[in-house]
């Protein structure tokens, strides 16, 4: 069996969900921003200021920035209601409308009678957006805090901004969700603010027809896309108990699945590799990582068995 987003036709574009402008609390303009990331080799960015009353509750509209090889979309960092920490939530919203009516949000603290985030995360996908769960593992989030939220795409497992700051890690929240059969997905994005070395270190492959603002979204919506530091994924398939990864060239294929069952194989920075299943066999999902000779990894979504 191959993996749906490597047997779908079109080719994979290069993004990141997670970024911020001087229209909030980063310090370059939106337009130079776009243009860095263009320059780096992306094709697309969402810009996702935080939609707070500091900065004027800021949708950033993005798209005169666009050309014919690099497209954005629109979104947004929303916050509403408290986590058990009794710390605002921080949600990532990518494919809002520029007209969506922000929470009331006067600032990074949480006030009474403040519009959940259950109820905030509802209003973003209605309104069309992807939705993950921002750097859980800075915002001190915990699994109760996830399963409050009813619905949300991802969760954001590794952020490169936080894990300057030795936070930005997401798998445990991930796993335990999985454990317990919630259908979620993963993303890594920089978070990039500009004021250090935030940027260009983590991302996602998304498979579409076209890099326009629409596929994109069709695909993140429904898991047509990997996450990474820098290894590629050409193709992955699940075939007679084994794991098949063609991929660039990589030193570990690490399989992670249910409760405590993990395995791994070395793989002396070859491109065609493979792990049977056996800690794993009998897990209801399992996720893929590769590991390249620099420690940088690419993380497939949940395979559901």
């Amino acid at each position: 069996m191959q993996i749906e987003v490597f047997s779908m036709e079109g080719r994979f574009f290069k993004g990141n969900l997670h970024t911020h402008s001087n229209k909030s609390d980063g310090i370059l303009e939106p337009s130079e921003v776009c243009k860095r990331y263009e320059t780096a080799g992306y094709d697309f960015i969402s810009l996702t200021d935080h939609l707070v009353g500091r900065y004027n509750y800021p949708i950033v509209d993005t798209n005169e920035f666009c050309n014919e090889k690099f497209t954005t979309l629109i979104g947004s960092e929303v916050h509403s209601g408290a986590m058990l920490n009794g710390e605002l939530w921080h949600l990532v919203a990518v494919g809002l409308p520029l007209d969506f009516i922000p929470p009331e949000t006067p600032d990074f603290s949480v006030l009474p009678g403040m519009e959940t985030a259950n109820d905030l995360a509802k209003r973003c996908i209605d309104n069309g957006a992807f939705l993950s769960i921002a750097h859980p593992q800075w915002s001190g989030l915990v699994l109760e805090d996830a399963l409050s939220i009813d619905n949300f795409h991802a969760v954001e497992c590794y952020n490169h901004g936080s894990a300057m700051q030795e936070r930005g890690d997401g798998f445990t929240l991930l796993d335990a969700l999985l454990d317990r059969g919630r259908r979620c997905n993963i993303t890594a994005a920089d978070d990039a603010h500009f004021k250090k070395r935030d940027f260009f270190r983590g991302w996602v492959m998304v498979k579409a027809l076209e890099n326009s603002p629409e596929a994109l979204l069709d695909s993140l919506k429904a898991g047509n896309y990997y996450s990474s530091q820098g290894p590629e994924i050409y193709d992955l398939r699940y075939e007679n108990d084994k794991i098949l990864v063609r991929s660039s060239p990589i030193e570990r294929i690490v399989l992670c699945g249910k409760a405590t069952t993990s395995q791994y194989v070395e793989c002396q920075n070859s491109e065609l590799n493979e792990i049977k299943l056996v800690r794993c066999k009998n897990s209801s999902w399992i996720r893929v990582t590769i590991i390249d000779q620099f420690g940088r990894r690419a993380w497939s979504n949940p395979i559901w068995l």
